[in-house]
């Protein structure tokens, strides 16, 4: 069961189901109306396909679109039909499939809508030029009769909700994004950092992730207008802006402050200047912060919980990298400054993700 719970929570299965459904809604009212409709009631259905998106206001701008860009095509098909009709046929659909490419073109309108023009300026030249009207009636006609039965669909019948497709997205970068601080600081320990061009080989993945997060969050904020219960989630939806936009800003200094102590290994620079040395200190302060990235949220308010204590780890390893960097002289400057720039990256990442310590110990 929860399998099939798992399955029906991913949108392309969710929009599989409103596009199918919304296209046999459109079938069905199609077949009742007059002949000169009923007759060619499969254009319904195609419309309801091109209206059926993620979200309520992405399927009312396909379905304006797509229909205007339809009639667009039809218009300009008729034109030049009209206007060339001593030209050979072959002339004439060139021109016409050049023409409507050029109007294709007009994406600030059409968007990803636009191809809509050329198919519909061919399929009017060779299917529908010798009764224009009654075709342009049928085809535009019941295309729009089907994209609105899939924006009812997709709005009332079955409110699509992708907010469980953005927490899954948020739950997979954070975790990758938590392990390149855990991998640097288990290479430290073990003495054996990779090299700098196969470390940035390894942010392929997370750069990927980091993308899709992204969608994710642009899709709920989407799903947000028109949307009839887009108040009841409210708050799940800032939240899932507030974490994703936070994880990108984190992300940058993670990369930054791992290339750094790849790149230039400031705990080989002659900057030991306490007992557990700059590589260990270094390897904490990277722990603590893929601890604080791991929990993104505290328990309770009112009592200690993990996040409290990978918090106070994090700050307290911090403390420790500046407190070393205070300490130590300048006898190789390259690193010196590398190590201060790591420093600086780790509170600025732990300040990104409101690491404060809420009950801090009596002194």
């Amino acid at each position: 069961m929860e399998r099939v719970i798992g399955l029906l929570q991913r949108p392309w299965v969710q929009r599989g189901v409103r596009a199918a459904l919304a296209a046999g809604l459109a079938w069905q009212v199609a077949v009742l109306l007059p002949p000169l409709l009923s007759d060619h009631a499969y254009y319904a259905p195609l419309g309801a396909v091109i209206a059926v998106h993620p979200t309520i206001a992405d399927s009312a701008r396909a379905a304006r679109r797509s229909v205007l860009a339809m009639l667009l095509g039809f218009a300009l098909a008729y034109a030049v039909y009209e206007l060339t009709r001593a030209v050979p046929d072959a002339l004439t659909i060139g021109l016409i499939v050049a023409l409507s490419i050029c109007v294709e073109q007009w994406r600030r309108v059409l968007r990803d809508q636009a191809s809509w023009v050329s198919f519909a300026a061919v399929l009017m030249i060779t299917v529908g030029a010798g009764e224009p009207g009654p075709y342009v009636l049928r085809y535009a006609g019941l295309t729009l009769l089907g994209a609105a039965i899939g924006v009812l669909v997709t709005s009332v019948l079955v409110p699509p909700l992708q907010l469980t497709a953005a927490v899954q997205r948020l739950a997979t970068t954070r975790s990758l994004l938590a392990g390149h601080p855990a991998a640097i600081a288990a290479a430290l320990r073990s003495g054996q950092l990779p090299a700098t061009s196969e470390w940035a080989a390894c942010g392929t993945e997370l750069d990927r992730s980091l993308d899709r997060m992204r969608s994710a969050e642009t899709v709920v904020e989407r799903a947000r207008r028109a949307d009839p219960r887009a108040h009841r989630w409210q708050g799940t939806a800032a939240s899932i802006r507030e974490q994703s936009r936070a994880l990108d800003r984190v992300a940058v200094l993670v990369d930054d402050l791992t290339l750094l102590v790849v790149e230039f290994q400031p705990h080989r620079r002659g900057l030991d200047r306490v007992d557990e040395g700059t590589g260990r200190v270094l390897a904490d302060a990277l722990d603590g912060l893929a601890g604080v990235v791991r929990i993104p949220y505290h328990a309770t308010d009112g009592e200690p919980d993990e996040r409290d204590a990978a918090i106070a780890t994090a700050v307290a390893a911090a403390d420790r990298l500046t407190a070393l960097l205070r300490g130590s002289t300048i006898g190789d400057a390259e690193g010196f400054f590398a190590l201060g720039a790591v420093t600086v990256g780790m509170h600025r990442a732990l300040q990104t993700l409101e690491a404060h310590v809420r009950f801090p110990q009596p002194a």
